[in-house]
Parts: structure tokens; C-alpha cells; sequence
């Protein structure tokens, strides 16, 4: 079952996909690559930090594994590994054959994991002067949708994870709430998506409301990630996991 791994340039897909693959895990592993590749590949250690994407255009590959009380499922992800530049129309006119490769894999998805920073009024630490205002966020999720609506006709969960979570809100809180487990948790998958909803995404509500509408998508479902918080990391993929045919 393939699964693709998109977001907006400058989001954290890197730094967030790097911790997935650490082995002190949970219920989630990353089994290909192996972390210490993915970490030569992704990650500078000299200056502390992941390497910014050189490539337009990359499509890496991911083998993810999820520890389920029925058994374990394993997940194909397609990474959309991109720069801001792939986005742009004129980019998309000038290379229209990678153009091409990157919509026939998102067309063949059943699942996307989309990664979204958080909008300036929600921040709380840090400077808020780095990210866009909530008005500018809404409007580019409205090309999200667009976007869905008519490259997307297999999608099936869409799931969308508002990223750098620890800027926002008390992630150990959260996580605390939110957390899964095999033996039963505090809250069930229903319980989850509307608890971060109503605390984080309902200025997208309509937006929302216009895919579910107008798609097949049988499901949207939202997310909080943090790469200083495990159980916020392995969440998406716990879901995919328990729900993908």
C-alpha cells in the first residue's frame, strides 16, 4: 500500500522523517533505509542540523513498519522530497517530465500524509516573524484542496499534520492526551481527530468541508508533530496503519 509524504517547502519533512527512523522507537520503524543512511544522507553533523533539499525534485523511498494488537502492517511511502521552486508554475512548465513523475505517484496513493507548518498567531515561542499569517496559511491550504480535488482521484485518508508542534502548545501535554496504546488508550482515533480539530485546524473548516464534499476521500483526519515528541511522530502512521485496507 503506497503512501506519500508531501509538504510545504521549509516545513520540517526532513528533520520529522529522520527522528521517525530513529530505532528508539515505539510502534512505528522505519526497516528501510536503515537510520544510519538516512542519517549520512539527511543530516549535518557538524553544524547540528538536516540538509536543506538541493534537488527540485526527489522521490525517496521509505519501508515503515507499525506494531498493531492484530499484528504488524507495513507501509510503502513515497516521499515527496521537494524544494519551494517545484511548486511554481513555472517550474512545473519548464520540467514537465518530473512534473509528470511526481502527480502519476500522488495519483497512485490511497493515503497522504501532508505536512504543514503552523501560522504565525498560533506561535508562541520562537519568532513568530518566520512564518505566514493565518489568513495567508488558509489561503494556501484553499490550493491544497484544489490540488486534491482534481490530481488526487485514489486518495482515500488524507491526513494532515500540523508540524513544529513544541512552538505551539506543551507537547508532553499533549502527547500525554493524545498518546497511543496497544491496551487501550484515553481516547479513541474519533475522540483524537476531533480533540485536535477544535483546538487547531478549525480555521480551515469550510475548506475542509469542500473536499469532503466534493471527493472521494473517505477520510481527513488531523494531527499534531513534533520532532521533540515521539508519540506525536509515530500517531499518523499508527492511523494508517490500523486503517488502509
Amino acid at each position: 500500500m503506497t503512501v506519500a509524504y508531501i509538504g510545504d517547502r521549509e516545513v520540517g519533512k526532513t528533520h520529522l522523517a529522520l527522528e521517525l527512523a530513529n530505532p528508539q522507537s515505539n510502534h512505528v520503524k522505519v526497516i528501510y533505509p536503515e537510520y544510519s543512511i538516512l542519517k549520512t544522507l539527511l543530516y549535518n553533523e557538524s553544524q547540528e542540523r538536516t540538509v536543506a533539499t538541493n534537488d527540485l525534485l526527489k522521490i525517496r523511498k521509505l519501508q515503515i513498519q507499525v506494531d498493531l494488537p492484530f499484528g504488524q502492517r507495513d507501509l510503502d511511502i513515497d516521499w515527496m522530497d521537494s524544494s519551494g521552486e517545484s511548486w511554481r508554475e513555472s517550474w512545473k512548465m519548464q520540467n514537465p517530465e518530473k512534473w509528470q513523475i511526481f502527480l502519476d505517484t500522488l495519483r497512485q496513493s490511497e493515503g497522504i500524509i501532508l505536512v504543514l507548518s503552523p501560522y504565525r498567531e498560533l506561535v508562541t515561542k520562537g519568532n513568530q516573524e518566520d512564518f505566514i499569517t493565518q489568513v495567508q496559511w488558509n489561503k494556501r491550504f484553499i490550493k491544497w484542496v484544489y490540488f486534491f480535488r482534481y490530481q488526487c482521484p485514489k486518495l482515500s485518508h488524507l491526513l494532515l499534520c500540523l508540524n513544529k508542534a513544541d512552538l505551539f502548545c506543551d507537547v508532553e501535554q499533549e502527547a500525554n492526551i493524545l498518546r497511543y496504546s496497544p491496551n487501550g488508550s484515553q481516547l479513541n482515533w474519533y475522540q483524537r481527530n476531533d480533540y485536535v480539530f477544535r483546538r487547531y485546524f478549525t480555521s480551515i473548516k469550510e475548506q475542509v468541508l469542500e473536499l469532503s464534499q466534493k471527493t472521494e476521500i473517505d477520510s481527513i483526519r488531523y494531527f499534531i508533530t513534533s520532532i521533540r515528541n515521539r508519540d506525536l511522530i509515530e500517531l499518523p502512521w499508527i492511523y494508517l496503519g490500523t486503517h488502509l485496507k
